[in-house]
């Protein structure tokens, strides 16, 4: 009824208006214009939206030959990851967690594996994008899941090619280790429509090594240090396909996508007593591999139409994640007693299987039709299911403690039965219907957009390990639901030939993590103390305004500069419920809680030119500077927003000389330092520079390849760790541990050779 009820209000408007709509539509590019150097510099897009919208096509990054949509945003402003070295997966727009920034592909919401919904942009293969685009404020049209923005990766579809072309390259990784890439694309008139087709095959290794050194405190007595050596491996695999055809009078538009990684992360580390590495200093040896398996995919339809006096656009969608791990961890201790290596003292062994499926069934019924010459009126209804299936088991931990006469243990322990972890047999399902109304217009130097948007959200958690409810046959399950009106407005000013300013305010939301929402007790979560997750959480909410002003830097060149500020309300922190904790006597059991407020806000610039206004018009620059700062109030006083970056810098150039049909180029990036806080743990990260490199050249008329170098200031990333047994202990400052990491990997190169037809 309720679906019935607002689908008929979103549609009312039908009845007003009674205008013809038109679309213009651009010609495809050849797979040559796709391959071949071009003689000039590929720079940021200029885009006509009235929201603040930087967009750049996949010719600004693939000189560089990013093996992710990842690697690649770490060209755009604002775009800071918190990952290890070589690795770009949660995208942190603005320095926020990822949960803040909405990740969409084609413009849809797609899921993700992690507990904050974000989604890990390594999990796509740049050579299927067509561009990305960054949106920094909302639109009625779209999600409100967008605080600190939205990144929309946008996939090559049925137009965008005419012809193909097969890439294929080798990849040395650091160690020496080889790698493989290869690709094909295709694009073609097929019966009455357009089709395209691609695919992908691409190694990944990173080996790091990572030190790290343990005190008591701070300039305090070194008690061990632990030498490890972290390998990640695997494969991505992609599969995407677009179809567009005229049907009935309209446009019919499908498209899927398909990608699998297979990853296996080999983690072995040694830990010696105080700073000696020596047999007779030896504190434990610790294996610890994580074998996965992560699919996801997504198929979309899209129907379009003259009707009603306008356009009217139903859409139907599929995305789901599956994510399948199996983590073994096995620690041999020693100095336990006398006997010093090779006897070990004990020996544990732990095993854990995770088993995630998110799936999210999409629908939308759209209209958009001119009310008057300048305005137009665009109103819809749009649908998601969620469903989110949760199983984490372990089998009971196997410990063998040999005494000083040491006995041989089994080489194969023997494990028990699965039993699901605390909180790790679980399903969420999300329902949200959102009507929206938008109208846009313009008039002379003038273009603008207002609209409402009104999501509504009912939420239902089974958490099937905690205490079931006695009665027989009742449901464990948890309901909540709200509804959050989002404003939005943008408006864009030309205001002379080359210089226009962009206006932007909107309210946003950011949903509860999932792990928040489950109400199983997790003991000595936090440090000693436990925790408890809390169901009725509500959302965050922000009021947000952009102001940004554009030159345009002779025919092709760009330098814009934009201020940002969001007050988000209804913050999630960890409160005190008050309990005493399963340890004892000075823990405590912690929950979430809706608590106080929080400010970001920042500057941003960026330019991207060619030189011709010096007569180098085959020279390319480009240069993005973010300064990021926030406010919030925790347990303990002031603090920023947890692990935001203070600034992150990139800049570059590229060269083509022409009487070669050769290009080169380079880009570096610095990422600012980073400090984060939760009861017990304290974390200042710290990264070093990145440099990159590319060379290409064409060889014959429909060849080109292309030589890269990337981290090749060897990058590390340095963390300190300030650990506490319990809160009181972190308010007064006594350390249980105080923990110095650095880890480093190596650089990248690349081969890559393209082959048009």
């Amino acid at each position: 009824m309720k679906l019935a009820l607002l689908l008929g209000a979103a549609f009312a408007p039908l009845l007003i208006g009674n205008a013809a709509f038109a679309q213009v539509q651009e010609a495809p590019a050849t797979a040559l214009e796709e391959v071949i150097v071009t003689g000039r510099p590929v720079l940021r897009n200029r885009t006509d939206e009235v929201v603040p919208t930087l967009s750049y096509d996949l010719e600004y990054f693939q000189r560089f030959e990013p093996l992710t949509v990842g690697d690649a945003l770490k060209r755009v402003p604002s775009v800071t990851f918190l990952s290890d070295v070589l690795e770009s997966d949660g995208v942190r727009l603005r320095g926020l967690d990822p949960g803040y920034t909405q990740v969409l592909i084609n413009g849809e919401r797609v899921p993700g594996a992690g507990v904050d919904r974000s989604f890990f942009v390594d999990r796509i293969p740049a050579e299927l994008i067509e561009r990305v685009e960054v949106v920094r404020s909302s639109s009625a049209n779209r999600s409100g899941d967008a605080v600190a923005g939205a990144i929309n990766i946008v996939l090559r579809d049925a137009l965008s090619l005419d012809g193909g072309y097969v890439r294929g390259g080798v990849i040395v990784f650091p160690g020496n280790e080889i790698g493989e890439t290869f690709g094909a694309v295709y694009g073609g008139q097929v019966g009455a429509g357009r089709l395209l087709v691609g695919a992908s095959i691409q190694d990944r290794i990173n080996p790091k090594d990572k030190f790290s050194a343990r005190y008591d405190r701070p300039g305090g007595v070194l008690e061990n240090v632990e030498v490890q050596t972290d390998v990640r491996s695997g494969t991505d695999y992609s599969f995407n396909a677009a179809y567009e055809v005229d049907v009935a009078g309209g446009t019919l538009d499908v498209s899927g996508v398909f990608v699998r990684t297979e990853r296996l992360q080999d983690e072995d580390s040694i830990e010696y007593r105080g700073g000696r590495r020596s047999d007779a200093d030896l504190l434990t040896i610790n294996d610890n591999n994580v074998d996965i398996e992560t699919d996801n995919l997504q198929l979309r339809a899209r129907y379009e139409r003259e009707m009603f006096g306008g356009e009217t656009r139903f859409k139907l969608g599929f995305a789901s994640l599956t994510d399948d791990q199996f983590e073994f961890e096995n620690e041999a201790e020693y100095l336990r007693d006398a006997i010093i290596f090779p006897e070990e003292d004990r020996f544990t062994a732990d095993q854990t299987y995770t088993d995630i499926e998110d799936q999210e069934v999409s629908a939308a019924l759209e209209h958009t039709r001119p009310l008057t010459d300048s305005i137009e009126l665009e109103f819809g209804v749009q649908y998601v299911g969620k469903e989110r299936d949760t199983d984490i088991t372990e089998p009971a931990r196997v410990r063998f403690t040999i005494p000083n006469a040491p006995a041989p243990r089994p080489a194969q322990p023997a494990f028990g039965p699965l039993i699901p972890i605390p909180g790790g047999l679980s399903t969420i399902e999300e329902t949200r219907i959102d009507p929206y109304v938008m109208v846009s217009g313009g008039s002379g130097d003038l273009k603008w957009e207002a609209g409402l948007r009104y999501e509504t959200t009912e939420t239902s958690i089974d958490d099937q390990t905690i205490p079931r409810i006695a009665l027989a046959g009742a449901s464990n399950a948890i309901e909540k639901d709200y509804a959050i009106l989002l404003p939005s407005a943008s408006a864009r000013f030309q205001l002379n030939d080359t210089d226009r300013l962009i206006v932007s305010a909107a309210r946003t939301v950011r949903r509860p993590n999932f792990d928040s929402l489950s109400p199983a007790l997790l003991e000595e979560e936090k440090g000693d103390s436990d925790f408890v997750g809390n169901p009725k959480l509500q959302p965050e909410t922000a009021w947000g305004v952009d102001v940004g002003v554009e030159r345009r830097l002779g025919a092709r060149g760009v330098v814009g500069l934009n201020v940002f500020y969001r007050d988000i309300t209804d913050l999630i922190e960890d409160v005190n419920t008050g309990r005493t904790g399963s340890a004892g006597a000075g823990t405590f059991v912690y929950t979430v809680d809706n608590v106080g407020d929080g400010e970001v806000y920042g500057v941003e610039f960026d330019l991207s030119t060619p030189l011709d206004f010096i007569g180098m018009d085959t020279t390319g620059v480009f240069l993005n500077a973010s300064w990021l700062d926030s406010s919030i109030s925790d347990f303990m006083g002031d603090r920023r927003f947890n692990d935001q970056s203070d600034y992150v810098l990139n800049f570059g150039f590229t060269q083509d000389i022409r009487s070669w049909n050769a290009a080169f180029g380079a880009t570096y990036r610095k990422q600012g330092e980073a400090y984060g806080r939760v009861i017990a743990e304290e974390v200042t990260t710290r990264y070093g520079a990145d440099l990159e490199i590319f060379v290409e050249k064409q060889l014959w008329s429909n060849t080109v390849l292309r030589l890269t170098g990337s981290n090749l200031l060897d990058s590390a990333k340095e963390e300190d760790f300030n650990k506490f047994a319990d809160l009181g202990d972190q308010m007064s400052r006594s350390f249980d541990e105080y923990e110095l990491e650095r880890e480093t990997a190596g650089p990248v190169y690349q081969a890559v050779l393209r082959v048009a037809f």
